[in-house]
C-alpha cells in the first residue's frame, strides 16, 4: 500500500489551509514541467501541486511588492510598470529583468526606436522557453 508523501498535506489544506480545486491547473503545469526539458518524462502525481503552490506564493510576493511601488506612486491600480520597478527593485527576482524590459519595449506605443533587442515578432504561434510560457500565461 502506498504511503502519502511529505507534501500531501498540501492536498488537504495543510500549508494554505485552503480544501478543494487548486488556483492553478494543476494539468496546465504539469505540461509547462514535460515542456521543459526532452528528459523529463515522468512526473508524480505531487510535483505539480508543489510548483502550484510555488507559483502561488511566488505570484502573492510579487503583487505585494509591486503593490507597494503602486501605493508610493499614490495610486490604486497596479499597473505593468509597477511589477517592472518591484522586479528591478528586488534581487531575488533579477532573472525577471529581461522579461518586463522586453515586455515595456514590445507594447509601448510608438517614440523610442531602440531597437527592440531582438525579442521574438511571432510570439503567439509557439512559446519557447519556460519563462516566455510564464510571460505568455501572464498577459
Amino acid at each position: 500500500m502506498r504511503q502519502p508523501g511529505i507534501y500531501s498535506g498540501i492536498l488537504s489544506g495543510g500549508l494554505s489551509g485552503r480544501t478543494g480545486p487548486h488556483a492553478l491547473p494543476l494539468a496546465r503545469i504539469k505540461k509547462i514541467m514535460k515542456k521543459s526539458g526532452d528528459d523529463v518524462k515522468m512526473i508524480s502525481g505531487e510535483a505539480p501541486i508543489v510548483f502550484a503552490k510555488a507559483c502561488e506564493l511566488f505570484i502573492e510576493e510579487l503583487t505585494r511588492r509591486s503593490w507597494m511601488v503602486t501605493v508610493q506612486g499614490k495610486r490604486r491600480t497596479l499597473h505593468k510598470e509597477d511589477v517592472a520597478s518591484a522586479v528591478a527593485a528586488t534581487e531575488v527576482f533579477d532573472f525577471l529583468v529581461g522579461l518586463v524590459a522586453d515586455d515595456d519595449n514590445n507594447n509601448s506605443g510608438g517614440g523610442g526606436g531602440g531597437g527592440g533587442g531582438g525579442s521574438n515578432s511571432t510570439n503567439s504561434s509557439s512559446v519557447e522557453s519556460p519563462e516566455e510560457e510564464m510571460a505568455a500565461v501572464i498577459r
